[in-house]
């Protein structure tokens, strides 16, 4: 059987469609790329954005088209837009042949005619990589219940892997070939809080000596009382940093409550940790923060900021704001703008504020910002991020780069540095070396330079 995945969405979701496709590849199933050769077509969906939800709702009216012209195919829909109870997805799409959440594969297996027995998370399926890069979940779920976002109602509650199985996959994608991979949660700082302790606790700097200490069993520490305290993603970081062929490793995305000084602190710590934080903020004004039901205030938030920027200046900062959300007045986007003017985050990913259907805002509160201020706001936003981020990027004029190559394109390699800027250059290299890179031209979006003679220092 052939099978083809398509996948709209964020990085959980391209993580989701790839260990899907490695539990097909297992049960003898072979990928296609054309959807009109497959005979299971597999949607993945999300419904953060209005328009992702618009796509997947497309990509369903044709494939129904294909039907009705005797095309004999399997379609499944998983991903954010199936929730618990489906029944109005049936009703809507009757021709769709199961309805998956996302992380359960077992209603695609089973029309697959599979005997899934992989428990959950397929703890040992691992997709064979096709980049230098990857992306490994380490947490799926959410607790936080913000009254905008409908992903806690469709991805469940917060749930952690095993540090174990972790390691495992990352293992499995080093040894193929991947140089960098990122963890993965919709609050990734809230690794571990749901697991056993077990003893793991790693101690902060690593051993006495300045050395980190070796990962895997040999950091897995024996306490000293009755307590058995709970990992955390510093702990995951340290147990994975010693996996050989892993040069980086990055996390997101960021809950601020979430981040603690122990985070950071291995953030700073840990050689092959790119110093880059996704911390969305959301919102600049406290009234709008509430109604978005949060969790903290502007000062807390400006509290986890600092303690980044004290331990690290030089790191990377990156962060999400929605603008016209329910009830925000012209004052309290200008407390937005003017918060993103003065921390001069590297990158701002802006949304206009769309309800879904389903959530606490859909149901309590009045979509009544006109779409025409939403948009005229979210331009803004982007003006403003385009002239901070050219001058953020002019500093790297004249400096040597480290940059891990991801691709060729039109005579150019392209790769990012350790803070994640897109770096474009010429000059002899290879897809995953790690290249010093003079960077001789720099815009808001990206760097170029020429490669440098390995024997030059970054």
């Amino acid at each position: 059987m052939k099978y083809h995945i398509w996948t709209v969405g964020c990085q959980m979701n391209v993580a989701d469609s790839r260990k899907l496709g490695a539990g097909l590849d297992r049960a003898g199933f072979s990928s296609v790329d054309a959807l009109e050769d497959a005979d299971l077509v597999v949607l993945n969906t999300c419904s953060v954005r209005e328009h992702a939800e618009d796509r997947a709702i497309g990509q369903l009216g044709r494939l129904k088209k294909m039907r009705s012209k005797g095309k004999d195919f399997k379609i499944a829909v998983m991903g954010c837009m199936v929730g618990v109870r489906d029944d109005d997805l049936r009703r809507r799409f009757p021709y769709v042949d199961a309805f998956a959440r996302p992380q359960d594969f077992s209603p695609i297996m089973e029309i697959a005619g599979v005997d899934d027995s992989g428990g959950e998370f397929w703890p040992a399926t691992f997709a064979e990589p096709d980049s230098v890069t990857a992306f490994v979940p380490v947490i799926h779920g959410c607790d936080k219940f913000c009254t905008y976002c409908i992903v806690p109602y469709r991805r469940g509650r917060e749930k952690s892997r095993t540090i174990e199985d972790i390691r495992s996959e990352v293992e499995h994608c080093c040894a193929r070939g991947v140089k960098e991979v990122t963890l993965l949660g919709q609050t990734v700082e809230a690794y571990g809080h749901d697991l056993d302790g077990g003893g793991w606790r790693v101690e902060v700097g690593g051993t006495e000596d300045g050395t980190v200490r070796p990962a895997g069993a040999a950091s897995r520490q024996p306490t000293t009382d009755n307590r058995q305290p709970r990992p955390d993603l510093g702990d995951l970081m340290r147990a994975i940093h010693d996996v050989p062929g892993l040069e980086r490793i990055r996390f997101l995305t960021s809950y601020p409550k979430d981040m603690t000084a122990r985070i950071i602190d291995a953030v700073a710590t840990l050689p092959n940790v790119c110093e880059n934080f996704n911390i969305p903020v959301q919102s600049g004004d406290d009234a709008v923060l509430q109604r978005m039901r949060r969790g903290y205030t502007l000062d807390e938030y400006l509290e986890k900021f600092e303690m980044v920027r004290a331990r690290m200046p030089g790191a990377a900062m990156v962060t999400d704001v929605i603008v016209g959300f329910c009830g925000e007045t012209d004052a309290e986007f200008q407390h937005t703008y003017d918060l993103l003017e003065r921390l001069r985050f590297d990158k701002v990913h802006v949304a206009a504020y769309s309800p879904r259907p389903g959530t606490i805002a859909h149901r309590t509160l009045a979509d009544d910002v006109p779409d025409e201020v939403k948009q005229e706001r979210r331009r803004a936003i982007e003006q403003l991020e385009a002239r901070v981020s050219f001058e953020i990027n002019q500093r790297f004029l004249d400096t040597g780069q480290e940059v891990l190559v991801e691709s060729r394109r039109e005579g150019r390699w392209s790769g990012r540095n350790r803070p994640g800027k897109l770096v474009h250059f010429e000059g002899d290299a290879g897809i995953g070396q790690l290249v010093n890179v003079r960077i001789e031209h720099a815009t808001a979006w990206s760097l170029q330079g020429t490669a440098l003679p390995a024997t030059v220092p970054v």
